[in-house]
């Protein structure tokens, strides 16, 4: 069990200095709109990824007219006990591991594991498929420290050959050394990318599945497609294929950059055939297999970070929850409402519990 017992923030988003103890399998976090109940859990998720859930950009977790913040934690994972900290002043992040300073990401990433559900996460299911293709790089990328060079490398290739295009697209030549060269290392990496999420998709699946089935307490047949262009043909010829097209664009048309994950539930889309309930149960299912598979690969149960669900759940899914969150299975648990007596109510329940009111 991947366990945090205390957390200290300094300058981090509405957070001068505070320090929390969460040494609780269950922590309940009550507290009004914008006291920062949000923000602890986001600290949570930083120190576990070294980025915020809500935002890509660093420098919106730095309190107002600061210029930096510190996030430090104190963890226990079955029986071993560490400290991890990250450091952001201008621009510049730091990472340590027991006070010692870590050489890299792919260093730190990996030690300690959160899954995030929040109330936006809809977007899942009802936006563009970019969204969709980094949610799985990110659970792969934790688990496969080789999934994480190769999609790094392939993304830094594709910048190069994108801007290589728009540099080439307006003028006369006829040396096509460099375009090989990225076309090469393209194929390599995203061969290699393509081949890990077709083997994850099909496991994983069949966990969304057996969720979806849990939380809904419906049977209807839940599946994860995974659509690419590399199933119909290798990389290197998508590539060659498409080489006038792309000078054409200016970009890269052709890859694994432009793969999607489609949900379906009774052989159709959920996107734009399903109800905002099987939506719901749909999302859930697919937070609760990405916890399952973050368990199974790194050894440890992920920490639960579950923010303001309570006025998007009915009833009957919340008591689903409930039922499958705090059984032996999982871990700690942190969450979030805005009211504690809601809180009392819905739990109602014998169970080690720590309270924060904000």
């Amino acid at each position: 069990m991947s366990f945090i017992k205390k957390i200290s923030l300094t300058q981090f988003r509405n957070y001068p200095q505070a320090n929390f103890h969460l040494d609780a399998p269950l922590v309940c976090i009550a507290g009004l709109n914008g006291v920062g109940k949000t923000n602890l859990l986001d600290a949570v998720y930083f120190l576990c990824y070294t980025k915020s859930y809500f935002t890509s950009f660093s420098q919106q977790l730095v309190q107002l007219g600061a210029d930096g913040f510190r996030v430090e934690g104190w963890f226990q994972n079955n029986s071993l006990e560490e400290q991890l900290s990250c450091k952001w002043k201008n621009g510049k992040k730091e990472l340590f591991q027991n006070e010692s300073s870590c050489d890299s990401i792919k260093q730190y990433i990996g030690r300690q594991s959160a899954v995030m559900v929040a109330p936006d996460d809809i977007a899942l299911i009802n936006e563009g498929s970019e969204i969709r293709r980094k949610w799985v790089d990110s659970i792969l990328a934790q688990t496969n420290t080789e999934y994480f060079d190769q999609l790094l490398k392939y993304q830094q290739t594709l910048a190069q050959r994108n801007a290589w295009l728009k540099a080439n697209a307006v003028k006369p030549f006829n040396d096509f050394t460099i375009l090989d060269y990225y076309d090469s290392i393209l194929n390599e990496t995203g061969s290699f990318i393509f081949k890990l999420r077709s083997q994850f998709i099909v496991g994983f699946s069949h966990q969304v599945s057996e969720f979806y089935r849990k939380v809904s307490n419906a049977k209807e047949e839940v599946i994860i497609q995974y659509v690419s262009s590399l199933h119909e043909k290798p990389l290197a010829q998508l590539l060659k294929d498409s080489m006038p097209n792309d000078f054409m664009t200016q970009r890269t048309l052709k890859g694994i950059h432009k793969d999607e994950f489609e949900f379906f539930f009774n052989g159709v889309l959920i996107k734009p055939l399903g109800s905002q309930g099987q939506k719901k149960s749909y999302l859930l299912a697919l937070k609760l297999a990405q916890y399952q598979y973050l368990k199974l690969s790194m050894g440890h149960s992920p920490i639960l970070l579950l923010d303001d669900i309570f006025e998007k759940l009915d009833g009957q899914r919340l008591a689903s929850l409930w039922e499958i969150v705090l059984s032996n299975d999982f871990g700690q648990v942190l969450m979030t409402d805005t009211e504690s007596d809601r809180l009392k109510q819905i739990l109602g329940i014998d169970f080690t519990i720590e309270n924060i009111l904000l």
